[in-house]
């Protein structure tokens, strides 16, 4: 299986206290705004099953997880979410903004994890298959996502990570959006609220131009 590029195929990618949340909610508004049939879903997750993976992911309850069992549960529940929400979605004609999706795998079981990353592009391959056209990230240095964090409730099992790990996740994202300059639109998040949100919605409406629809 290639690679298959969908121009309203929209993701969002970040580290821990990015400020994901609210791009995403500014993200919808523009969508809505322009009058546009989107659908919108998260990863680990997007549809019943993949969010059970999501679970045991994440539970810090369980047995610890290997990395090799973090990044086959990462892609089996991204291979669920492809085949139930996202591609339907895509043939029909609609767009779809996920919070995260392949290249968080790149980021979080390659460079934080040491995994080997043509084997992560060998499972995107065989059982991802697409790709979006537009990856905003969002970037924020880790001791202040981190110190937004803090408050939220009790941490999962991954944001439970020395910030030695999210370092290293930081660092993936940046090589990555520098290896496809084209793809990814980096937002520096320390920014404030405002001026992030503008930023985003303004590289949003560019994609929806380029596709050739409308903005209201």
């Amino acid at each position: 299986m290639s690679l298959r590029t969908w121009p309203r195929f929209v993701t969002l990618e970040g580290g821990e206290g990015a400020g994901k949340s609210t791009v995403l909610a500014a993200l919808r508004e523009a969508f809505a705004q322009a009058g546009i049939d989107a659908v919108y879903t998260r990863e680990p997750g997007g549809t019943p099953l993949a969010e059970q993976i999501r679970g045991l992911m994440l539970d810090t309850h369980h047995e610890p997880a290997s990395n090799e069992t973090e990044l086959l549960l990462a892609f089996a529940a991204r291979a669920q979410h492809v085949r139930a929400t996202v591609l339907p979605a895509l043939q029909r004609g609609a767009w779809v903004l996920s919070d995260r999706f392949t290249d968080a795998s790149y980021a979080y079981q390659g460079a934080g994890r040491g995994g080997d990353a043509a084997f992560i592009a060998e499972l995107e391959r065989r059982v991802v298959g697409i790709r979006p056209l537009m990856t905003l990230l969002l970037d924020v240095p880790v001791d202040v996502g981190l110190a937004r964090m803090r408050g939220r409730g009790a941490a999962d099992r991954i944001e439970s990570e020395r910030n030695e790990f999210f370092e290293r996740v930081r660092r993936g994202y940046l090589e990555r959006a520098a290896a496809e300059p084209k793809r990814f639109q980096v937002i520096d998040a320390t920014q404030p609220v405002d001026a992030v949100v503008a930023q985003a919605v303004a590289c949003l409406r560019l994609q929806i131009e380029v596709v050739g629809e409308s903005v209201q």
